[in-house]
C-alpha cells in the first residue's frame, strides 16, 4: 500500500487536543504549570512549529547520528589524541563536560514538563522528540569522556561536577534550574528554547564543532556537530509560542522571561566561552576573537530574530555588547588565580604571541589586564608561585554565583551593585544583575552564594583547603596551570623581542 506523504497527514496527526470528560480543562492544564497566562485554548491550537518530524524520520535520523558518532569514536580509539593534544584544549573538554553534560539531563527534564503541560498540541509534540533529544546528550557526553577517567581523574567531573559545591557548579546549577527546572512549560519554551539554545547553546556547539575539527579532535567535533543539529531543532519551539503570547497582548510578560534568560545565559557563557575561545584555545587554531563571534552571531543575527518576532532589544543590551570587550578577560584573570577551585587546569593564554594577538583583537588590553599579567609573569619568574595562589575566596555575586570583578590598571572599574531586601544585603556584578534578582525577590532571596556559606560557618576549616573539601576537589582533581608555566619561560629568554608590556 502506498504510504501518505507526510504534509497530508501531519497537521491532523499531531493536533492532538481534546476536551476532558472526567476532570476540568483547568485540572488537567493547570495554568501553574502549564504557564498559558490566560491567552485561550483557540488562540494556543494556532501554534505552528516550523521544524516539522515524525516519530519513524526522528528515529532512522537519530539512529545515523549515533552511528556516526559512536563510529568515529570508536575508529579513533587508539588514536594519540589525548597524548598529542595540547592542554589548553583538554581544559576546555574538561570544563564542557563537567558544565554541559548533567546540564542536559536537567534540559531533558523541562522538555518533559513541556511535553506534558505545553498548552499546544504542537509545541507537545515537538517537547516529545527534544525530551528524547536531551536525554540522549546527557548520556553521549557522560560516556564520552568515561574512557579518559582512567588517563586524567579530572575527566570524572563530567558526572561529579553537579553532584558537588564546587563553585563553578553551584554557578551552573543556579542558571540552569532557574531556566529549566522552576518553571512553567510556556516560560519554559520562551528562556530555554528560544533565549537560550537558539541565542547561546547553539551558536557554542557550532564554534566548538569547528574548533575541535581544527584542533584535530574528531571525535569530539562529530560528538558536538551531532547534537547540534538536535539542538538547532527544538530551540524552534519557542518562537511559535512567543508569536501567540505577543499576538495576545502579552508582549510585556515574554519580553521579561527573554531579558532574563538572555541575562543569565550570558553570565555562563562569558566565563565558559569566552575564556575558551580567548585563551585556551591554542593560537594557532583560532578562528575569530569570542568578541567577533558574539558580534556575529548575538548581535549580528540573534538581534534581528528578536526585532523580527516584534520584540524589542533587551534594556541592557548596549551594556552587554560593552561587557564584550572586558567581562570574559576578567573572568580569564579570575578562574587562573583561583585555579585550585577548579576541575581542570586552566590555561594562561600567555606567551608574547598569545599577548599580541590579544592586544590585535582588543586595543588597549596591554594597559589594563596585561598590566595585571605582568605581576603575575614577575613573580613567577621570581620563583615566587606562591603570590599567584589565593588564600581566601573572592567576592562572589548573588545572581550569577560567580566572582564580581572588571577591568584592572588604569580602567579600574570594578564594583560592587548592592541591594538590601528584606534586612539582607545581596551583592552583584552589575545592575543587570540586580535588575534579574528584583524581578521575582522571592525566587532568589534565599540562596546562599560559596562565600555566604562560608561566611556562616558551613566550610571547616574556615580557609581555603577547607574550601576545597566543601567543593569536593580531591588531590589529582584540583585545577593548576595547564602547561606547567612553561609559557613563562619566553619571558626568561633575553633573546626574545617579544618581552611583556
Amino acid at each position: 500500500m502506498a504510504l501518505l506523504d507526510r504534509n497530508e497527514w501531519y497537521d491532523i496527526a499531531r493536533s492532538t487536543n481534546w476536551t476532558p470528560s472526567y476532570v476540568s480543562e483547568d485540572e488537567l492544564f493547570p495554568d501553574l504549570m502549564t504557564g498559558a497566562k490566560g491567552v485561550p485554548m483557540q488562540a494556543w491550537e494556532s501554534y505552528d512549529e516550523p521544524y516539522k518530524t515524525s516519530y519513524p524520520e526522528y528515529v532512522r535520523i537519530q539512529r545515523e547520528k549515533d552511528a556516526g558518532a559512536y563510529s568515529v569514536k570508536a575508529a579513533l580509539e587508539r588514536s594519540r589524541m589525548f597524548e598529542e593534544a595540547d592542554p589548553g584544549w583538554l581544559s576546555i573538554l574538561k570544563s564542557h563536560y563537567g558544565a554541559i553534560a548533567l546540564g542536559e539531563y536537567a534540559a531533558m527534564s523541562a522538555e518533559a514538563r513541556m511535553t506534558r503541560f505545553g498548552r499546544a498540541p504542537g509545541m507537545r509534540n515537538m517537547a516529545t522528540f527534544g525530551m528524547m533529544d536531551e536525554n540522549r546528550h546527557a548520556q553521549i557526553q557522560l560516556y564520552f569522556p568515561h574512557s579518559y577517567c582512567a588517563k586524567d581523574r579530572q575527566f570524572d567531573w563530567a558526572h561529579k561536577a553537579y553532584h558537588t559545591n564546587e563553585w563553578g557548579a553551584i554557578a551552573a546549577r543556579h542558571t540552569f534550574d532557574d531556566l529549566f527546572l522552576s518553571r512553567s512549560a510556556t516560560d519554559i519554551a520562551v528562556m530555554l528554547t528560544f533565549a537560550f539554545e537558539t541565542g547561546f547553546t547553539n551558536m557554542q556547539f557550532l564554534g566548538l564543532a569547528a574548533d575541535a575539527a581544527e584542533a584535530g579532535d574528531y571525535t569530539f567535533s562529530s560528538l558536538i556537530s551531532s547534537i547540534q543539529t538536535d539542538e538547532s531543532r527544538h530551540a524552534q519551539i519557542g518562537g511559535p509560542a512567543l508569536q501567540i503570547l505577543i499576538a495576545q497582548g502579552r508582549k510585556e510578560e515574554a519580553q521579561k522571561l527573554v531579558d532574563v534568560a538572555i541575562a543569565r545565559a550570558w553570565r555562563l557563557f562569558c566565563l565558559l566561552t569566552g575564556t575558551a575561545m580567548d585563551y585556551a584555545t591554542p593560537l594557532e587554531h583560532r578562528k575569530q576573537s569570542f568578541k567577533e563571534f558574539m558580534r556575529e552571531w548575538i548581535v549580528g543575527q540573534f538581534e534581528r530574530t528578536l526585532l523580527d518576532l516584534g520584540l524589542d532589544l533587551p534594556w541592557y543590551w548596549d551594556q552587554m555588547i560593552n561587557e564584550f570587550d572586558y567581562q570574559h578577560h576578567a573572568y580569564q584573570m579570575g578562574i587562573w588565580y583561583w585555579r585550585p577551585t577548579l576541575w581542570w587546569n586552566v590555561a594562561a593564554g600567555m606567551t608574547p604571541d598569545c599577548r599580541d594577538w590579544l592586544e590585535e583583537k582588543y586595543p588597549g588590553w596591554n594597559d589594563s589586564f596585561g598590566q595585571a599579567w605582568d605581576v603575575i609573569i614577575d613573580n613567577l619568574k621570581a620563583g615566587r608561585t606562591d603570590l599567584t595562589l589565593p588564600e581566601t575566596l573572592p567576592i562572589v555575586c548573588n545572581m550569577s554565583q560567580i566572582p564580581i570583578c572588571a577591568v584592572p590598571g588604569k580602567g579600574w572599574n570594578v564594583k560592587d551593585h548592592p541591594l538590601t531586601y528584606n534586612g539582607r544585603t545581596y551583592h552583584f556584578n552589575s545592575e543587570i544583575d540586580r535588575w534579574v534578582f528584583q524581578q521575582d525577590p522571592l525566587r532568589y532571596r534565599d540562596h546562599l552564594t560559596l562565600v555566604d556559606r562560608f561566611l556562616a560557618g558551613q566550610i571547616q576549616p574556615p580557609n581555603l583547603m577547607g574550601a576545597l573539601q566543601y567543593m569536593s576537589l580531591a588531590p589529582g582533581e584540583i585545577g593548576d596551570d595547564a602547561h606547567g608555566y612553561a609559557w613563562v619561560d619566553a619571558y626568561r629568554d633575553p633573546r626574545t623581542k617579544k618581552q611583556a608590556a
